[in-house]
């Protein structure tokens, strides 16, 4: 069956006593032993609810992965992966990283004795370059969040595997509508369901899949055990959102490759960062490894002072963190999102002051365009006239 056809179909024949179409919400915590030493499946719900169920067979079936696991949020779904790990252990991570993964990883993760060396993972010999003994995985974004780099999933997992490592890989921003890292080799599969799966800026979430029986097994004791799990309405609302996850994200890609060219072309705007464009660095590896381009990108500026009254200026567009849902939303980096990585490490790898990160919406493409327009106008007046408009 077509991913589309899965997707609208979640739940949708899993309640057979009544046949509702639209699966129930299971609020219940506790479940009635049938007789001692017999269970309906049930027992407690932080192990198991019927709800939460639905949804993790859901997205374990749309990432070709064995089984599914549904946090409270994205980080609650990272840290429960990390969780595998031990004091002394060593990771290798993507370089441009969401910030809120670098301060896990820095903040909290370093304090158990967990490290993390951080590389463009494209490069095999930079990956080869800092492995090392105590090395247990390698922890990919593609593309990354908020430059957009491309990974070779296939080519980093056949030489994790090599080398005995996990492959790690976070599909936030494509979703397995568009990309399936465990068909590429990878272990493990995370997203911030928050974002494009969810949809409409209204559930927190985070999904883990995994390949493997003994890995599967692994993930469960510690979702079960650290209990950061997702409860049952807001399972309901995300496997809600991910019926017409296919239809938004056809629309999202349709949105933001228009936006990106029109950018391309305005005398103000520096560079735009978006796998699409013929002329992104890993543009062949991303149109070999996925069916589509996300709804997001990046672009800068080519005056820093451009940035404030641009972003004071957007009306269609929201002004506000997060991405990935249907009301576009326009972000600044390296005070939100970014702002607990070093400056020094931002302003290496590009995220620095002229740097905006557009989540494009479904809304109607022309009067985004119009928006950003009339907020780009009005913010060259205020800069080169010197008074706000």
């Amino acid at each position: 069956m077509k991913i589309e056809s899965r997707l609208a179909q979640i739940g949708s024949q899993s309640e057979p006593v009544t046949g509702a179409v639209s699966y129930p919400i299971y609020n219940a915590t506790a479940y009635r032993h049938p007789k001692l030493g017999q269970s309906t499946g049930f027992d407690y719900t932080r192990t198991k609810n019927p709800t939460r169920t639905v949804l993790e067979e859901a997205i374990a079936d749309l990432e070709s992965g064995d089984r599914g696991f549904a946090c409270s949020s994205g980080m609650a779904a990272l840290q429960t992966i990390f969780a595998l790990f031990s004091q002394g252990d060593h990771l290798l991570v993507s370089l441009d990283l969401y910030g809120g993964t670098y301060r896990l990883m820095e903040q909290v993760m370093k304090r158990f004795g967990v490290t993390a060396t951080y590389v463009d993972t494209d490069k095999l010999d930079e990956l080869e370059a800092n492995r090392r003994p105590e090395t247990k995985a390698v922890l990919i974004e593609t593309p990354t969040n908020p430059l957009m780099m491309i990974t070779d999933l296939a080519a980093v997992s056949a030489w994790a595997k090599k080398h005995g490592l996990l492959t790690i890989v976070d599909n936030t921003l494509l979703t397995p509508f568009f990309q399936r890292p465990i068909e590429l080799g990878a272990d493990i599969v995370i997203h911030s369901a928050t974002k494009y799966l969810g949809g409409h800026n209204d559930v927190l979430a985070g999904l883990i899949v995994t390949k493997g029986q003994e890995l599967s097994d692994r993930m469960a004791f510690l979702h079960n055990s650290i209990g950061a799990v997702l409860g049952p309405q807001d399972s309901w609302l995300l496997a809600r959102g991910m019926k017409t996850l296919a239809v938004r994200m056809e629309r999202h890609q349709y949105n933001a490759t228009r936006i990106a060219e029109w950018l391309l072309g305005h005398e103000a705007v520096e560079r735009v960062y978006y796998p699409a464009l013929p002329d992104h660095p890993g543009h062949a590896v991303q149109n070999a490894q996925s069916s589509g381009n996300t709804g997001i990108f990046s672009f800068k500026v080519k005056d820093a002072r451009y940035v404030e009254p641009i972003l004071r200026h957007i009306r269609l567009i929201a002004f506000a963190e997060s991405l990935g849902g249907v009301e576009s939303l326009m972000t600044y980096p390296a005070v939100q999102t970014h702002a607990d990585i070093p400056v020094e490490i931002r302003n290496k790898i590009g995220v620095d002051d002229k740097l905006l990160r557009f989540s494009v919406g479904i809304e109607h493409v022309d009067d985004l365009i119009a928006d950003l327009a009339n907020a780009f106008e009005r913010a060259r007046a205020e800069v080169e006239g010197g008074v706000s408009v």
